[in-house]
């Protein structure tokens, strides 16, 4: 480790000072820690915009690279797109050409770097590029990892390379990030991280960078959203402002150990979307205290994804509905006609309520608010299903006009678990006008209506802008 410590601590940066003399204590510990082979072998790493990020890392690839790895091993540097990648590979030939002597002991190709006396390499790759299955990395570099696309191919892509870290006894793995958004799965990666020290080792630096000017910073604040500047300047993991809903509020909500069976005492409802051959079809069935009615339990969950050449059976979805309607005492069942009229038909023809509710832009944006406000409330009872948790968290609450909404979600991803839910949730919570007070409509939990179904975020605009139907002139907010 010395050689290659006082090979980092010799390296120069732009403004000719030697990486030693600038560096921070935060910045050698992290470097350092990378660097020995006796500690932790995984890394995990955050730090604000600004704090040397991306420098540090090629700084520490370098040292590996002269003066650790084996002869003719491969080692791998993985970012979010191209372009990323690009930056870690400019700070190495950066380096290699202002530092003495590195000139002969590197040479840098375009997404390659090989040490010349040992032909060990370092190669540059991508997460927006194909998966990289059979790699062997004695060192492995995340760069800016909570920037990852979390569609399927760059996290099919990370898993290549996590995977193939065991392969190598010696393997060592450094991702260093700005703090992303809880939902993104590299923050459900740090918390592991965290309750395994004999495994990671977690270092994460508040911020503001202490090289930006005070000057600098206020402009920032100003021109970002509050939670874009609080997450890369400050390094807090933040939701953005237009997520459903956030990662406490949904743990909050995980309550339930698994399915449940029928009970007395409770009102039940059968909430169906459906997606024959694009979008998924999910069954949820949900319940309710018949005397409170102040929160609602997901009992059972089904989820079909058909394909254009394989299209989900409508056969099996009238059997689960009729198995599910039979089981939980005849409830109703809630669908949009549009989706689902010909399966509607049929399972009226076999004694099944249906609730009819018509997706138009008014009606959607009463299921979004409603999902959220439940949510949010904590008036719902989930279930540890990761699938249907991993969906909450990644929906999107998108304002379609002023105080209209509806449910979305990224490409890749799906809202149909979400859409079932809410709409079991319209039909076993309270309606609109359930009682008053002092002039104020109120809604299931006892809030003024529209203090209880807007996100905070809105609740003052379209309040005071008098966009929103029915309200009394004496409604309090």
């Amino acid at each position: 480790m010395a050689d290659a410590l006082d090979l980092l601590l010799s390296l120069r940066l732009e403004d000719g000072r030697r990486w030693g003399e600038a560096a921070t204590r935060w910045q050698r510990a992290d470097a350092e820690a990378i660097l020995d082979t006796a500690g932790p072998r995984l890394h995990f790493l955050t730090r604000p915009r600004g704090a040397s990020k991306t420098t540090d890392l090629a700084a520490v690839a370098i040292a590996a690279l002269v003066a650790q790895l084996p002869t003719r091993s491969r080692s791998y540097a993985a970012a979010a797109d191209r372009d990323q990648a690009a930056l870690l590979l400019d700070a190495i030939a950066g380096f290699v050409s202002r530092t003495a002597g590195l000139a002969g002991a590197l040479a840098v190709e375009t997404w390659k770097v090989t040490a010349t006396q040992t032909q060990a390499t370092l190669e540059v790759l991508a997460a927006d590029e194909a998966s990289s299955w059979g790699l062997r990395p004695h060192l492995l570099i995340a760069d800016e990892f909570a920037a990852w696309k979390t569609t399927t191919g760059p996290q099919r892509f990370w898993r290549a390379l996590f995977s193939a870290l065991p392969k190598v006894p010696a393997s060592r793995l450094a991702i260093l990030t700005t703090a992303g958004e809880p939902s993104h799965p590299s923050y459900a990666l740090l918390e592991r991280a965290r309750r395994s020290p004999t495994h990671w080792r977690v270092s994460e630096i508040e911020g503001p960078s202490p090289w930006l000017a005070p000057s600098d910073l206020e402009e920032q604040r100003a021109g970002l959203p509050e939670w874009e500047y609080e997450r890369l300047h400050l390094n807090r993991w933040t939701e953005s402002e237009d997520r459903l809903t956030n990662v406490g509020d949904l743990a909050a909500c995980v309550t339930l150990d698994g399915p449940r069976e029928w009970q007395p005492g409770r009102r039940y409802a059968l909430g169906l979307d459906v997606g024959l051959k694009q979008d998924r079809t999910v069954l949820a069935v949900c319940s309710t205290d018949a005397a409170t009615r102040m929160t609602v339990a997901l009992d059972r969950i089904a989820v079909w994804e058909g394909s254009r050449r394989e299209p989900v059976s409508l056969d099996a979805i009238e059997a689960a509905v009729l198995e599910a309607w039979r089981s939980y005492e005849h409830p109703p069942l809630i669908a949009d006609p549009w989706q689902s009229a010909q399966l509607c038909q049929r399972l009226r023809a076999k004694g099944v309520r249906v609730v009819e509710f018509p997706f138009t832009a008014q009606s959607v944006s009463k299921l979004a608010l409603r999902l959220h406000g439940a949510i949010r409330d904590h008036a719902l009872a989930l279930p540890d299903d990761e699938p249907l948790l991993d969906e909450l968290r990644n929906v999107r609450l998108r304002e379609t006009s002023p105080g209209v909404y509806r449910l979305d979600h990224d490409h890749g991803r799906h809202d149909d678990r979400a859409i079932a839910l809410a709409l079991t949730l319209d039909h076993l919570l309270p309606r609109r006008g359930a009682g008053s007070e002092g002039g104020a409509t109120l809604g299931y939990d006892g809030r003024p209506l529209i203090a209880a179904a807007l996100p905070e975020r809105d609740l003052a605009r379209v309040a005071g802008s008098g966009n929103f139907t029915g309200a009394h002139p004496g409604m309090t907010l």
